[in-house]
This record gives C-alpha cells, structure tokens and sequence, in this order.
C-alpha cells in the first residue's frame, strides 16, 4: 500500500496532538475577569478528540467553568446544544461532517441565548468581523487558547464580547457612516486624556486588572475613570466600548 497517501491526514494528526498536550500542559492565566457563582456550562465542538480532550483538561483549571458535552462536527453540534443548551458553545470552523460557521448560523436561528465562541486556526484577519457579523460573540486562535480561553469563555458567558486585544483594530475597518463618526468622535472629545485612554483600553479587550498595571494605578481608580465615561458616554459594558470605538475610529490609535 502507498503510506504516501496518507502523509496529509497524518500530519494534521500529529499537528492536532501536540496541540492537545500543548493546551492539557498549560495552566491558564487570570486577567481580571471575575469567576461566576454558578458553573458556565459548555459544549466543546472540534473533529479532533486530542484538542478535544486537551481542551476539557484546561478548562478543568477554572472551577467556574463545566464542561457538560462534546461534539464533532456541526451538525452534531446542534444535536447536543438543543440537547443540553449550554451557556457557551466553544466552536471550530473548519470541520468534515458540517462545518463550524454552518453550525453557528444554525444555533443562532434556533438557539439564541446560547452564545458562541470561535476557536479556529485562522487568524483574526481572515474571519473575524464576518463571524461577529453572523452572530458570533467571540472570536480566539489555537495558538493563543492556553492562555486565554478561560478569560473568554467567562466574557461571553456574561453577554460580553470577546476578541484579543491584537484584534480589536480589526474591527474599525468596519464601514461606519460619516454622521456617526463625526458624532462620536465629537462626544469622545469631552473626555479627559486619562478617560479617553482607559476607553480605548477597555475597547481593545483589555481587563480592568491589565489596564491597572499598564497605567500604574489601582483598579479602584480604573472603575472610577469607567464610571465617569459611563456618566458622559453612556457607556456600560464592553461591547459599548468596542462599538463607540469603532463609530469615533480610535481603535488602535
């Protein structure tokens, strides 16, 4: 038998493996995002049972976070959320069997309060704003899941939009009408320096806590400065944040 056929399906094995015992090996880092009184219940969703299983041993860390099913692909997927309705439905993409982005249209069809996050290969820049267009409420690469996954499972659970900070300038590439902009960046104006800067911050997914550190001030005094902007701006949670960024285009500026 030709063992050549099979060097690609090997490969993308062995790939997925060392993922598995890479994500298993790593324990998650806290940045700031508070724990849950009751247990975040998730689905974890990708073809491969080592990232799979790799997943469930990171998560295992996070003692507010349960995961309560599996799945393959996605039409399985659906079968095991109308099953179970999760709170988070971690997803992949690219999946033989139903693919991921099918999987997350149909969930929103039929599932709305379950809230996805996407956990895929690909870089922000190739999927990004059209997942969150299509209802997505997070969006997190493989290689950065050691260290983040428990930070943005806990930020969609809570109704939050999740991108990594590299990220967020990604979405101010979104088309934003001149009257809306020219309105925001107007309002933006009123703020103090230091307000303006935690406001971006806080846009560009950083954690009260990470703000703190970065500015050298007690998170006391970052959710002194975030009232204030809510005071001003109306500005509640961070998906208000990130979509006032996005219309006053100061997003990575």
């Amino acid at each position: 038998m030709d063992s050549s056929s099979d060097g690609p399906t090997q490969g993308r094995s062995d790939a997925s493996a060392r993922l598995g015992r890479e994500l298993a090996a790593q324990p998650h880092v806290r940045r700031g995002v508070p724990m849950r009184e009751d247990a975040i219940r998730v689905v974890l969703v990708d073809d491969h049972v080592m990232v799979r299983e790799g997943l469930r041993l990171l998560l295992r860390s996070a003692a507010d976070i349960r995961v309560v099913g599996e799945a393959e692909n996605g039409v399985s997927a659906l079968t095991v959320a109308r099953r179970i309705v999760p709170d988070v439905v971690v997803l992949d993409l690219d999946m033989p069997g139903g693919s991921g982005e099918a999987a997350l249209r149909a969930l929103q069809e039929e599932l709305p309060s379950v809230r996805v996050l996407i956990l895929t290969v690909h870089a922000e820049h190739e999927r990004l704003v059209a997942l969150l267009e299509a209802g997505a409420r997070g969006y997190l690469t493989k290689e950065a899941a050691s260290h983040d996954l428990v930070e943005a499972i806990r930020v969609v659970a809570a109704g939050e939009v999740y991108v990594r900070p590299t990220a967020a300038r990604l979405l101010a590439a979104a088309v934003v009408p001149q009257h809306r902009a020219k309105t925001a960046r107007s309002r933006f104006s009123l703020l103090s320096e230091r307000e303006q800067t935690i406001l971006r911050l806080v846009a560009q997914g950083y954690s009260g806590a990470e703000i703190a550190r970065q500015l050298g001030i007690s998170t006391k005094t970052v959710d002194a400065y975030k009232r204030r902007v809510q005071e001003k701006l109306g500005l509640e949670h961070r998906t208000d944040y990130v979509r006032f960024a996005i219309e006053a285009g100061i997003l990575g500026a």
